[in-house]
């Protein structure tokens, strides 16, 4: 009997199977201030407990992207050990808040195959309270690449996220809501459809950082760690985790957007280009829309799209996305995340 686990390859997948993913994760404080070292996170709701509990948590909370990094990283062992490269996501919602002491778990299902494979992942904490839920396409190395499989699944994937579906946390009470812990002047009222926010600040990430970060997470997949393996993939060398580049762009968007108390859910997103150590992350935000959220006057929903490029910054390269190549919209070489999310921000009048 074999004691050692080589991961799945495409052809181990099958339709409808339940992947249930070992090694549960009690997230600590710890934990929570490595991220915030890693990323350079400023959100104070993740990182004051008096603000959080101003707002009716009982303590900060951990970050949404943390949380998801965790939940993902629990996936990797089952789903892409064996990955060329995740591809995008769809599907995500952000559904009840975590705080350090809870203990994260995740299931996944699989819910299509097409030479590369389609997944639903479920992350719950100790109460048995689903906590996230997303879909994720993987490029996963074949056992046997030269044979084909035919397998040609379409699965339904959601388009996006309706705002009716957006879950707010009913203990949040902004009626105490301070303007000055987090700074900033722009409240939900002050952001407009079509607008592009350039977030300034740019990060490079060292080797060092971007391994510590994955390890962080628990996330195995060997394209980021065994540098044997990937000398002689098309790269050359090991390739950074792309939710570590979200959280980065996520981090640099606090300039611009301080005032966002959370991210709500993701209606998609795409890892547009590889990066690698010593890339040089900037980020844009564009408005794609405004939403009210049921049962709630004192904050809205913002729709936007949080664009990541490396070794450019936004303004000079006229904020750069997609360009036409061989009759078809390609992305621009430099951008590498195409995020299409809803955040939630506060109302200056509550």
């Amino acid at each position: 009997m074999a004691k050692t686990n080589p991961g799945n390859f495409f052809e181990d997948f099958e339709v409808g199977a339940e992947l249930v993913h070992a090694v549960p994760r009690t997230i600590t404080e710890g934990e929570a201030a490595m991220y915030i070292g890693l990323t350079g996170s400023r959100y104070p709701l993740h990182c004051s407990a008096e603000f959080a509990r101003s707002l009716g948590h009982p303590r900060e909370t951990i970050n949404d992207l943390l949380v998801f990094h965790i939940v993902f990283g629990k996936s990797v062992n089952d789903v892409s050990l064996n990955a060329v490269a995740n591809l995008g996501y769809a599907g995500v919602r952000f559904l009840v808040p975590v705080y350090a002491g809870d203990t994260l778990r995740s299931v996944s299902e699989v819910v299509g195959k097409k030479e590369n494979s389609n997944g639903k992942t479920v992350g719950t904490n100790q109460r048995g309270e689903t906590v996230l839920e997303y879909y994720r396409w993987v490029m996963v190395h074949k056992r046997d690449p030269a044979t084909p499989t035919g397998a040609a699944d379409r699965p339904a994937i959601p388009k996006e996220v309706a705002p009716a579906d957006l879950v707010v946390p009913p203990n949040l009470d902004l009626a105490g809501y301070e303007d000055w812990p987090s700074g900033g002047t722009a409240y939900f009222e002050d952001y407009e459809a079509g607008e592009k926010i350039d977030h300034v600040d740019g990060m490079t990430i060292e080797e060092s950082e971007h391994a510590t970060a994955t390890r962080l997470y628990q996330n195995t997949a060997k394209v980021h760690f065994d540098a044997v393996q990937t000398k002689d993939t098309r790269f050359g060398r090991r390739l950074m985790y792309g939710g570590h580049v979200i959280s980065i762009a996520r981090s640099l968007s606090f300039n611009g957007m301080e005032k966002v108390l959370g991210i709500l859910a993701w209606n998609g997103g795409a890892h547009a280009n590889p990066t690698f150590a010593g890339d040089t992350i900037y980020a844009y935000s564009e408005i794609l829309d405004t939403a009210d959220l049921p049962g709630r006057t004192d904050c809205g929903a913002l729709r936007v799209r949080l664009v990541g490029l490396k070794d450019v910054r936004p303004t000079e390269a006229g904020f750069p996305l997609k360009v036409s190549k061989d009759g078809r919209d390609v992305y621009d070489k430099d951008v590498v995340l195409d995020l299409d999310y809803w955040l939630l921000v506060p109302r200056r009048e509550r």
